[in-house]
């Protein structure tokens, strides 16, 4: 059981606490609600971009790292379709110096065109290599929209376009973080060998005078059932052929998001999984093979992927991997396969939850999406899931109508 203490300011910003005596370390994890699913249809990849342009300064602070390295911090981020998340840690001696450096970016930032022309190539290189310049690094730009059409999942974090960074205006980049990076727009977390009263007395110190802000935010649309299947064939020069299907399914609160997890983890986690041994081991049609699930907070996407071996055709590795699916919909799953699956996860949720680091980025997320005790509750939902439950999740998502299938052609078969 992880106990909070919960305290919101007077300008929205909702503070969480969590005690740990066990370190003599403090986590400060400040979550901001701002993904890629914020962004204009024709401006993506500004979450993205403030995430690198957030260390280059602040009103009051030019250099983020160097305070926070001088009292034995280190700290980093990482940005979603859902939200973007800043942590770091340091000695819980030092707390006040977190505070002092987040509250101030959160009131503003030190915008210049010089910063962000430097962060603006920082990020098209980042684009460069990773989604242009590595094998099958496009991937994302693809499938996205093959299985979005309106919701604003349709594009990865980087951006749908390339250009859309490299145009960037210094007005656009003000306008979206007045919009975003407010405190009625945040969660601050702190965990770690601190006082709750401490930590609130703080809170209210460095951010209580940070004013809500107005600026409107972009509604999102839902995402229309899908009805019919959809495929596109691409040619790249990569070393062999490559699958992707999706297929739509819950989003993080809804209970068929813990049954599609215990899905894909009976298809592909691990050496003893169905995938790996009949699809990678008995048959050989896969190099690498892989199910897992988006995990977004809106309903997502369950993916069933796998890289071909030589003289294996695009239907028969479809088909193969579709077969395995469906036989949990027609034969179920046995006892001490679904009790080993089990097992799995909770040693590996009550294991992540050792860190107080973990705590505090957990905390934050759980609160974004409900309430930040729903974290106590992760197992107890997973142990209820049943069979029949998995078998049924089975045969409703892998149906054609649901399916979006990306072919990946190597130029060099």
């Amino acid at each position: 059981m992880i106990d909070i203490e919960r305290y919101r300011l007077a300008n929205g910003l909702t503070v969480i606490t969590h005690v740990d005596r066990s370190t003599p370390m403090a986590a400060v994890n400040l979550l901001y609600k701002v993904g890629a699913r914020n962004e204009n249809p024709d401006k993506t990849g500004f979450a993205h971009l403030f995430e690198h342009l957030m260390f280059g300064g602040s009103r009051n602070i030019p250099s983020y790292d160097t305070p926070l390295q001088n009292v034995g911090g280190e700290n980093n981020a990482f940005t979603t379709n859902d939200i973007t998340d800043y942590y770091l840690t340091l000695p819980a001696d030092n707390l006040e110096t977190a505070f002092w450096l987040e509250s101030d970016r959160m009131l503003e930032l030190a915008f210049s065109q010089e910063s962000l022309d430097v962060q603006k190539k920082v990020v098209t290189e980042e684009f460069k290599q990773r989604y242009f310049n590595q094998p099958y690094g496009d991937i994302p730009l693809l499938a996205r929209p093959l299985a979005y059409k309106v919701h604003p999942y349709r594009w990865p974090t980087i951006g749908s376009d390339i250009s859309h960074i490299e145009k960037a205006e210094l007005d656009d980049v003000r306008r979206f973080f007045y919009a975003h990076y407010a405190p009625d727009n945040a969660i601050l977390v702190v965990a770690g060998n601190v006082d709750a009263d401490r930590v609130n007395s703080l809170a209210d110190k460095w951010f209580g005078l940070i004013s809500r802000q107005s600026a409107p935010r972009l509604p999102i649309p839902a995402e229309p059932e899908q009805t019919e299947r959809r495929e596109l064939h691409v040619e790249r020069s990569v070393p062999a052929d490559y699958i992707h299907m999706q297929f739509h399914m819950g989003g993080r609160l809804d209970r068929e998001y813990y049954v599609c997890d215990t899905l894909t983890d009976i298809l592909a986690d691990g050496a003893s999984s169905r995938l790996t041994q009949r699809l990678i081991k008995d048959r050989r049609i896969f190099s690498d093979v892989n199910a897992f699930i988006s995990g977004d907070d809106d309903p997502g996407l369950l993916s069933l992927t796998g890289t071909l071996m030589p003289g294996v055709g695009f239907a028969q590795a479809e088909q193969a991997l579709l077969d395995e699916a469906l036989l949990i919909a027609d034969k179920g799953i046995t006892a001490r396969e679904f009790e080993k699956i089990k097992i799995r996860n909770e040693a590996s949720m009550v294991y992540a939850e050792m860190s107080y680091a973990n705590k505090a980025n957990n905390l934050a997320y759980f609160e974004h999406l409900s309430e930040a005790e729903a974290i106590n509750r992760e197992v107890e939902i997973y142990n209820s899931i049943g069979i029949d439950e998995v078998r049924q999740a089975s045969e409703r998502i892998f149906r054609p109508a649901n399916a979006s299938v990306l072919y990946y052609h190597s130029l060099k078969n």
